[in-house]
């Protein structure tokens, strides 16, 4: 199983950005699908999480600005993040609890640069 994101890169201060991490391998389903990040010299945070049944949480700094969505056909979760600010500036990184048979597995994504400066 992997988790391939991508759809980082260099922004404006107040533009938009949307990540995407695919799951792909043997994968019966897929439970909570969440984004972190980690700034420099920061731990790591969660930004935004969706459940299989749709459920959504985020961080107090995100919400009203980001949103999560997810793909089931896919197996892909979504970030789209609008009105960044140069304090969003982190590596980027999706995580999935996966069904394997009869047992969940946590896997990580490799992580995606966002940078917002102008």
């Amino acid at each position: 199983v992997q988790l391939q994101a991508s759809g980082g890169g260099l922004v404006q201060p107040r533009g938009s950005l949307t990540l995407s991490c695919a799951a792909s391998g043997s994968i019966f389903s897929i439970n909570s699908m969440r984004w972190y990040r980690q700034a420099p010299g920061k731990q790591r945070e969660l930004v935004a999480a969706v459940t299989s049944g749709g459920s959504i949480n985020y961080a107090d700094s995100v919400k009203g600005r980001f949103t999560i969505s997810r793909d089931n056909v896919k197996n892909t979760v979504y970030l789209q993040m609008n009105s960044l600010k140069a304090e969003d500036t982190a590596v980027y990184l999706c995580y999935a609890d996966i069904l394997l048979g009869v047992r969940v597995q946590g896997y990580w994504g490799q992580g995606t640069l966002v940078t917002v400066s102008s």
